[in-house]
């Protein structure tokens, strides 16, 4: 996702919410857990860094969301809730991470 403004230098819940708003429905587009690999020397260790999945909103692209530990996967276009979702702004891209995901009934 690109910026819209530059205004924070870490992770925080006020970025995120600028750019995913949190009184619409968020889903679920993936069909699998991404794993994130830790780089040493511009090169792929075997050391896992953590997950990621990919979610979209209306009016926004799709975009991913870190995790530092391997979440449940939600159903394919459930609709779900992040716990404790943050966002960070570095260079021309935003990058989101939560704690948690869980499906809303």
């Amino acid at each position: 996702m690109k910026i819209t403004n530059k205004n924070s230098s870490s992770y925080s819940e006020q970025t995120a919410n600028h750019y995913i708003n949190p009184k619409l429905p968020v889903k679920c587009a993936t069909s699998s857990i991404e794993t994130i690999f830790d780089y040493q020397e511009g090169k792929r260790t075997e050391n896992v860094k953590g997950s990621r999945l990919w979610f979209v909103q209306e009016g926004l692209n799709p975009f991913t969301v870190k995790f530092e530990t391997q979440p449940v996967l939600p159903e394919f276009l459930a609709l779900v809730k992040f716990d404790n979702l943050q966002g960070i702004e570095i260079r021309n891209n935003v990058y989101f991470k939560a704690d948690g995901i869980s499906e809303v009934k």
